[in-house]
């Protein structure tokens, strides 16, 4: 392993740059140039076809069979015409990855000739578009199916545009769809997330009729900021735990980390940087707006991040640019790390999901405006949000648990497990004014925003530029930035979460105002009460100090927010019965479906533990505990050496001490990995749920102390006979 750590150090060395070369100087030349986009559609399908599709699409009606196949014609056209000779669905499945199987267009005709030949066709029909039966028998299903029962379906989303991925000299046209399975039940991340932007879009909408009946359809927009760590790629494989568990499960801190932050958004090195220029040159002519790119914090850590983009469409994007980003990484050897804390004691990394409302007529609700009036209207949708949170925060909590974002949670800029919200001085003003006017008399000509404070609210919130790392869920002037999304995840789950919360909570306070209209002379004063109200029952999630903080661990508890610290307790959430009764009663999820989710969790957290479990035991017994009883028998044989010179002095009890610390250190590994063992048989041996506490509670108390006294070997042990490539080595070289 030595070795293999120092050939892999000489390698990282000698990298060559990678040339880039755009195909154009300007990006409008290239960009969207491998997607079946508007502009394509228009160019090869009829008018009248193009009118049925978007007017099918825009009411979410089922598309007909004339139209999809006028669809697949031209899509099959265009593809071919750009050397594509696959097709497949591209789905989300449970695993956390995206999956596709690929069909070839041709098929035989089925005219046999003298010899048995048939001629070869090109072919794709509406029907292989809008529908596909891939294999469902080894995707998780959480018991929605049995073994028998493995076939699922995929089906096509209109809604977010084909693509043509390139790999290599292979070019397959990928079709984003949903996944369900034989009796319906959703299989995948994208069917739950797609309805619950229909809920938020019919609530919104509703909501918006009481300041402007223009509006027609509220989108909600997402902008991914997408965190990653690049190691080269011959380190990275001399690393079994990064290969294995995508983290590293020993390594002693470096001397130098990230201290002296002298690697934020500090100069960006070369090889790097060509890196991220090919990654967005491919994700430009995939249609994928990336216009952000810096150093993060932690050496070795990197970020992206996109134009915002209507959800549905920004999720696909995201899952699409992580997958363009480990293509690329390949051409440049470099290894691209989405584990939110794949090395210890520095950053972790996460994928902040900016989210936001967008209405038809250009507004966007969660920007405060130059208007009074038109301030209301973002109050409305504001304090409903934070309300929406309040109620809901184990849910949402739920939505970004995981066993990589358990390690990243509460420390190193990342947000603790406690769910606050973070709106800045100005606006917590504005709400305090807005609580304690109870009383409000509009006399004749008075202005009742002014009463109210409303004009306040400036169009510009300066102080919500710093947007409070230590918060999880933060207002950043126009948009609610939710940070606590690890790097790795899927962002159709906490979207999926947040969209069906914040519409259901809509959907309360229009009932709400309804009400109160009945009982008041203004509509506008039904809508403040109400508000008045939220503002009332919601204030303890408000929160803008520092969250990692002891005292704000007490002052949550006092407040009766929950922090729950592991994945398997914050999952329970998902079963909870008012959580079911919501998505049941916006047809969302069924309470089975939601059971499954469930279960799937829980055993997905239990095999990424178990696989980090068994990597330690590996690495301690096979690999760390040899080369220390080497050492340490060449410290054994050169004490002897100069006792029989008769050369006793402090250095031969130096070496005494190290060799007893070596034999501490070795013990208390071993002894370590086999309780460890033992908690794990434990754990087998149970239901998935007692299952994964006690990998929580047993298995994963054994990781700190086997890490520690393995840490310390390293500090001891010779450097050239040390088997794993260091920390200085993994982030200092690139």
């Amino acid at each position: 392993m030595a070795v293999l750590r120092f050939q892999a150090v000489e390698k990282a060395q000698e990298r060559p740059t990678v040339s880039v070369n755009p195909p154009s100087n300007k990006v409008s030349d290239y960009y969207g140039v491998n997607v079946f986009n508007e502009k394509t559609m228009k160019a090869t399908i009829s008018a009248d076809m193009y009118k049925k599709l978007t007017e099918t699409i825009r009411k979410n009606q089922r598309i007909s069979d004339d139209v999809a196949d006028a669809v697949a014609a031209a899509m099959k056209s265009w593809a071919i015409a750009q050397g594509v000779t696959h097709y497949t669905h591209w789905f989300q499945p449970l695993t956390g990855a995206t999956a596709e199987k690929h069909d070839a267009f041709f098929d035989l005709s089925g005219d046999a000739g003298l010899f048995g030949n048939s001629e070869v066709i090109e072919k794709f029909k509406g029907s292989a578009l809008a529908q596909q039966e891939p294999d469902a028998s080894s995707f998780p299903s959480g018991g929605l199916r049995t073994t028998f029962e493995a076939r699922g379906y995929t089906a096509w989303d209109p809604h977010s545009p084909a693509y043509i991925m390139e790999s290599n000299s292979s070019r397959t046209l990928c079709i984003p769809t949903i996944f369900v399975s034989y009796t319906g039940e959703a299989l995948d991340y994208k069917a739950p997330l797609l309805k619950s932007l229909d809920l938020v879009n019919k609530a919104a909408t509703n909501v918006c009729e009481l300041f402007d009946r223009e509006v027609k359809e509220v989108k909600a927009t997402l902008g991914v900021e997408q965190e990653y760590f690049l190691i080269d790629r011959a380190l990275f494989n001399s690393r079994p735990d990064l290969v294995m568990a995508g983290r590293t499960v020993f390594g002693h801190q470096p001397a130098k980390g990230q201290q002296l932050d002298d690697h934020y958004f500090g100069s960006i090195p070369s090889r790097v940087r060509a890196y991220m220029a090919d990654f967005e040159l491919e994700a430009t002519k995939l249609g994928i707006p990336v216009r952000t790119r810096h150093n993060e914090v932690a050496p070795a850590q990197f970020e992206c991040a996109p134009t915002f983009e209507e959800a549905n469409l920004a999720v696909d994007h995201n899952l699409l640019l992580m997958d363009v980003m480990r293509k690329v990484a390949t051409r440049h050897k470099f290894k691209v790390l989405f584990h939110e804390k794949p090395f210890a004691n520095l950053n972790g990394s996460g994928k902040h999901n900016n989210w936001a409302l967008m209405t038809d007529t250009g507004v966007n609700l969660l920007a405060p405006s130059s208007k009074p009036k038109e301030n209301l209207q973002f109050l409305t949708f504001f304090i409903n949000t934070i309300k929406a949170v309040h109620d809901n925060a184990p849910l949402l909590r739920a939505s970004i648990a995981s066993a990589g974002n358990d390690f990243r949670l509460g420390a190193n800029e990342a947000p603790p497990a406690i769910m606050s919200v973070f709106i800045g001085s100005q606006l917590a003003s504005v709400l305090d004014e807005l609580e304690h006017n109870a009383e409000v008399v509009v006399e004749k000509g008075e202005n009742l925003y002014m009463k109210l404070g409303i004009d306040k609210i400036p169009p510009v919130l300066l102080d919500n530029t710093d947007r409070n790392r230590t918060s999880p869920f933060a207002f950043t002037g126009n948009k609610f930035e939710f940070r606590a999304v690890g790097s790795s995840a899927n962002c159709s789950s906490p979207m999926t979460i947040l969209n069906t919360i914040v519409a259901d909570q809509l959907v309360k306070f229009r009932e709400e105002v309804d009400a109160e209209m009945e009982k008041v002379a203004k509509k506008e004063m039904a809508i403040i009460n109400i508000l008045r109200k939220y503002i009332k029952e919601s204030k303890n999630v408000i929160f803008g100090g520092d969250g990692y903080s002891d005292d704000w661990v007490a002052e949550a508890e006092k407040r009766g927010l929950p922090n729950v610290k592991s994945t398997p307790r914050s999952l329970k959430a998902y079963i909870d019965k008012d959580t079911i009764a919501m998505f049941e009663k916006h047809n969302i999820m069924s309470g089975r479906e939601t059971e499954a989710r469930y279960e799937m969790f829980l055993e997905n957290y239990v095999m990424k533990v178990q696989i980090e479990s068994r990597m330690m035991g590996d690495l301690a017994l096979n690999h760390v505990i040899p080369t220390a009883v080497k050492y340490q028998n060449t410290l054994i044989h050169n004490i002897k050496g100069l006792k029989d010179l008769g050369i006793e002095t402090e250095s031969t009890e130096t070496i005494t001490k190290t060799i007893k610390q070596i034999s501490h250190h070795m013990s208390e590994i071993q002894k370590g990995v086999e309780a460890m063992t033992e908690a794990r048989k434990e754990a087998n041996a149970k239901e998935i749920e007692e299952c994964a506490l006690i990998y929580d509670d047993k298995v994963k108390s054994f990781f700190d102390t086997i890490r520690y006294h393995v840490d310390k070997l390293e500090l001891i042990v010779d450097d050239e006979d040390w088997p794993l490539t260091k920390y200085r080595e993994l982030l200092m070289i690139r």
